[in-house]
């Protein structure tokens, strides 16, 4: 039962919808609840807005201020419209570049973005059919828009969609930009008059198409990637491809041509759009072996050692290798190791009198410090950011701006970045990328990926990482979860140990805590999400955080081991698996908090 004010409240949000929302369908939904007086429903849909963050909107679609539906896209619009006449003054002459994934809604949801900024008199890049994410950060800097939007949950399951906000350097959003937006949509909630009509977008001459020119243009620089010309057409494997019912296929087909590669083996199952996503219970690649069970099936029907995936956004790769009879499934650490050493040997072979003086490699903080250490040993360098491609790609940007030059950037959650054409993960480019390196070992070394990694450790130092999540929908238990950290058994400090391995420094990005330095201040900026760092004496580094888009609190755990100290690999995963079961008991306590392991 209500307060009199919070009943006022609900009755005014629900009159609002009923006033502004003009797809008879959602409207009926609303009027029904409230015909039939299921108060805690209608709550549930509209007291609390989805919030517009950095990563834009991703969200469950249906009705209701929290979801993804025809009127929160309006509302998002208008206010990222808003914000855009006020902060570009070249936006109508310049203007937007809109694309869309394969999911339900998606198109509809592109076409009331675009419906809204024609009306303005803005001229709209919109792609007339679903392309990958990477197209419209690619198209950000090739039209010169001063924003991107694409329509899409990238791997998210099939009840939810998103809304991904492209600066006008093609690289994603960040703060303050987003608080910027976040207030222009408060202040424009209701739709205006011609919001709802998108007849526009199919009369207007503000509205192109730019679709082939994209397409021929992307794949004519993904062709500076090459280090060997002859690599495509002297390969001596055949790749497998899923799109994991995506819009990747149609894609990579004409990226890999670009590349000299025959057409890779489909997974027939797979490769067509398919918003119900019917073969995987998340069209997630990154999941492991359950996602590309088809992919393997395929494989070993066509006789073929390495299957390439893309998630349904084309955004992210996942890599397998048959070896010795058994599929090897890479984590996104083991990916950036192969990739940092292919980018810098790909570098030293177009430019072999040049130093590293100027060459930059990225990760993400909660990503592998193996870049580190290659970085260190060839002479280039090394910076780690904030979590999210965010991050990264602006980094990027401002070292071009410098003059320097920026190989590759990577996240462990299978998201790469090959070159600065995309300022963004880019799945289609990065594809590419690992057939010639995987070319190039077969058919030069005569060797597989998974031989090329074990050298690329014994050279650099194993990698080791440990990395998975809990779920909680709670936002309180996590809240308490990471408080009780800040505050360990009621000590008002940091855990000084967990279990029987002793902790060396904390950095928490929340509050700005880094007792790594004399003045115990971070030097990466302060996250708006959860996030702590343990560095353990024995060398194992461990980063708790929450996750912006998914009801998940990960983990990420990596044990930096040097070949030359007499530690076994065997020894040390060991060790490595001692602390993660120790974080999970002690630093979690699931039991406690009721929270729910990743299944799989």
């Amino acid at each position: 039962m209500g307060s009199p004010q919070e009943d006022k409240d609900l009755e005014s949000k629900v009159k609002n919808w009923l006033d502004w929302d003009k797809n008879e369908k959602s409207r009926e939904e609303i009027s029904n609840l409230k015909a039939s007086g299921n108060k805690e429903e209608l709550k549930k849909r509209l007291s609390a807005r989805m919030e517009f963050g950095t990563a834009g909107l991703r969200a469950r679609m249906g009705t209701g201020f929290s979801m993804m539906n025809d009127l929160t896209i309006i509302q998002t619009t208008q206010g990222l419209l808003k914000y855009l006449e006020s902060a570009c003054s070249d936006l109508k002459e310049r203007g937007v570049v809109v694309g869309f994934d394969g999911r339900h809604n998606s198109r509809r949801f592109a076409w009331l973005t675009a419906a809204i900024f024609m009306h303005a008199g803005v001229k709209v890049y919109l792609f007339s059919n679903l392309c990958p994410t990477p197209y419209v950060a690619y198209g950000v800097r090739k039209f010169q828009g001063v924003c991107g939007v694409m329509v899409t949950a990238s791997h998210n399951p099939k009840e939810d969609n998103g809304y991904k906000v492209y600066g006008r350097n093609g690289a994603q959003i960040i703060s303050p930009v987003d608080q910027h937006i976040s207030d222009q949509i408060l202040a424009n909630l209701e739709p205006w008059a011609s919001s709802w009509n998108t007849d526009i977008v199919d009369t207007s001459p503000l509205r192109s198409d730019p679709l082939q020119e994209t397409l021929v243009s992307y794949n004519k620089d993904v062709k500076e990637l090459i280090c060997f010309s002859s690599s495509g057409s002297d390969c001596p494997i055949k790749f497998t491809y899923t799109a994991m019912h995506g819009v990747g296929y149609e894609y990579v087909k004409v990226a890999m041509k670009a590349f000299s590669f025959s057409e890779p083996v489909p997974v027939k199952e797979q490769v067509e759009p398919d918003p119900e996503f019917p073969t995987v219970k998340y069209p997630n690649p990154e999941e492991g072996k359950g996602a590309l069970l088809l992919a393997m099936k395929t494989a070993d029907e066509a006789g073929s050692p390495v299957i390439l995936a893309n998630d349904p956004d084309a955004d992210r790769l996942a890599v397998a290798e048959k070896v010795n009879g058994e599929w090897k499934i890479f984590t996104g650490n083991e990916l950036g190791a192969l990739f940092g050493w292919w980018a810098w040997f790909s570098f030293k072979h177009k430019n072999p009198n040049t130093t590293g003086s100027d060459v930059y490699m990225l990760a993400s903080t909660v990503s592998s410090k193996i870049l580190g250490a290659i970085a260190k040993k060839e002479g280039f360098n090394f910076e780690e950011t904030l979590t999210g491609f965010k991050w990264m790609g602006n980094r990027a940007d401002e070292l071009e701006e410098s003059k320097k030059t920026v190989l590759f950037a990577f996240e462990e959650a299978i998201g790469f970045m090959c070159g600065t054409k995309v300022l963004d993960k880019d799945g289609v480019s990065a594809l590419c990328a690992m057939a010639e390196m995987a070319s190039y070992l077969y058919a030069k070394e005569k060797i597989t990926l998974t031989k090329q990694l074990d050298n690329v450790y014994q050279k650099y130092g194993f990698h080791l990482s440990s990395n998975s999540y809990f779920i909680c929908h709670e936002q309180e238990t996590i809240k308490q979860l990471f408080d009780n950290l800040r505050n360990y058994k009621d000590s008002k400090e940091y855990p000084s140990s967990c279990g029987p391995y002793e902790i060396k420094y904390v950095r928490d990005l929340t509050t700005g805590y880094d007792n790594s330095f004399s003045d115990c201040k971070p030097r990466l900026p302060v996250s708006s999400s959860q996030m702590i760092t343990f560095t353990f004496k024995n060398g194992c580094v461990a980063t708790l955080r929450t996750s912006g888009t998914e009801p998940k609190i990960k983990y990420y755990t990596e044990y930096c081991v040097d070949p030359t100290a007499g530690l076994e690999r065997h020894e040390a995963e060991e060790e490595l698996k001692d602390v993660v079961n120790n974080i999970r008991t002690h630093f979690f306590q699931p039991d406690k908090y009721g929270l729910i392991p990743q299944s799989g």
